[in-house]
């Protein structure tokens, strides 16, 4: 009993850092789960992070994993509730104030104020992930291509990463 209150303690409480999802908290679950209390081996949590990648679903299923390994299937159950509850629960108390004040002015003020800071969040994450992905300028102007188009067009990104592809096969990127 006390290590599924351990597990539902802990997830929880990394319900409400793991900003980007599980896979923002994997070191320090394993801190927890391998260093702290010995639940298992850095191998048998690498083999589970690696299931849990290979699996259709969300990020969160390697945490259900660690569950199951540690204390069966309540363990995943528990672990899996503490990982999504506290985050959930929050989410939708904020959504219903939110809600509630949408004809505050100062509800506007927020949004407008969220909008370019979310813009220069998305637009951050582009420039490191196409600063490690592009290495030279056929790759550059691939990627600026597909940036123009993506903006411009409605086209599903599913043609431009085949068509990305196909460049990347034939060699010319």
């Amino acid at each position: 009993m006390s290590v599924l209150l351990s597990l539902l303690g802990t997830f929880s409480l990394f319900s409400l850092m793991a900003v980007g999802g599980a896979n923002a908290l994997l070191p320090e679950i394993h801190r927890y789960v391998v260093e702290s209390n010995g639940w298992m081996t850095g191998t048998e949590f690498a083999a589970l992070f690696a299931i849990a990648q290979a699996a259709p679903g969300p990020n969160v299923l390697v945490v259900s994993l660690i569950g199951w390994k540690v204390a069966g299937i309540p363990g995943a159950l528990v672990s899996t509730l503490g990982m999504c509850g506290p985050s959930s629960l929050l989410s939708f108390y904020v959504a219903r104030l939110w809600q509630r004040f949408r004809a505050s002015p100062w509800r506007r003020v927020i949004e407008r104020g969220l909008a370019p800071v979310t813009i220069g969040l998305v637009l951050g994450s582009a420039w490191l992930l196409s600063r490690s992905a592009n290495d030279g300028w056929a790759s550059w102007l691939l990627c600026g291509a597909t940036a123009a188009v993506a903006w411009k067009s409605r086209l599903n990104p599913l043609w431009l990463l085949g068509a990305g592809a196909l460049l990347g096969w034939l060699g010319l990127v």
